[in-house]
């Protein structure tokens, strides 16, 4: 191998994604679209799964054609749905070379008291957060190893399951369970043109139903108190899925946490 410390020749591969095919379920929300765009950019062939909205998911269809010159190509159904998550995937390996890689999106905020639990609350938030999510993974692997494909998954979690928060637990518990089961994908996937699997936990982000929150003052003091320097955008997140995803990339089993630091200092002031 030539000795790059003294040649300076690096390989910083451009556009590595040019071609790959890249399920991405729960894409038409604000974390899942902006990974759709940074990806259809970089050239992926991406099919984005979306639950049930058709107007947004043809909005969104449309964005990304005109803003980056690619086809987007689209699937509706719930993941809780066995049937769906096999359209999903079976959408996604029916092109080129097949599947080469996924991302999960989906899930619930499942904003309910821990004294107000039931026990349909708990099952409805495992069902959406962790269940779903996990056998859409393992349907989209057999079909990465069945093609020897070195693929790669990235799962969405939150910093509730990275760091202790009050009030969390119908939401945070399924998600550290998503961490826990994500590491044992990666280790019983690795190896040789194995399958890379990676969990990113974003923080206070400006989509979905934060955005709400951050519009109602009620993450003004992590601002006011100088916790973190701004909300996280959507962007920040995609450019994780980006690197998790491209082919030569050398992290697996690892959770990201995208959070502008706030679960450091969440406890001061």
């Amino acid at each position: 191998m030539p000795d790059t410390d003294s040649a300076f020749e690096f390989d910083f591969g451009e556009r590595a994604l040019a071609g790959r095919v890249i399920l991405v379920a729960g894409a038409t929300g604000g974390l899942g679209s902006a990974a759709v765009f940074v990806l259809a950019r970089d050239g992926a062939t991406v099919v984005a799964g979306y639950r049930s909205d058709r107007k947004r998911a043809e909005a969104l269809k449309q964005a990304v054609e005109a803003g980056c010159g690619a086809t987007l190509l689209m699937v509706e159904g719930d993941i809780s749905d066995p049937a769906a998550r096999s359209r999903y995937v079976e959408e996604a390996d029916s092109i080129g070379d097949g599947i080469y890689g996924m991302v999960c999106f989906t899930g619930d905020p499942a904003r309910v008291k821990f004294d107000d639990l039931e026990d349909a609350d708990l099952h409805a938030s495992m069902q959406e957060n962790f269940v779903a999510p996990v056998l859409l993974a393992r349907e989209a692997a057999r079909r990465m190893r069945a093609r020897a494909i070195e693929g790669a998954i990235v799962f969405i979690s939150t910093m509730q399951a990275a760091a202790v928060f009050e009030s969390s637990v119908n939401y945070a518990a399924p998600k550290k369970a998503l961490i826990h089961t994500a590491r044992i994908m990666a280790k019983q996937w690795g190896g040789p043109s194995g399958i890379r699997v990676n969990v990113i936990a974003p923080g206070v982000n400006r989509a979905g139903m934060a955005l709400k929150s951050i519009e109602s003052g009620k993450y003004d003091f992590y601002i006011d108190q100088k916790i973190i320097p701004r909300f996280g955008r959507p962007e920040d997140t995609a450019r994780v899925v980006r690197l998790l995803l491209e082919p030569d990339n050398y992290i697996t089993g690892q959770v990201i946490t995208v959070d502008g630091g706030l679960t450091l200092r969440r406890d001061r002031g």
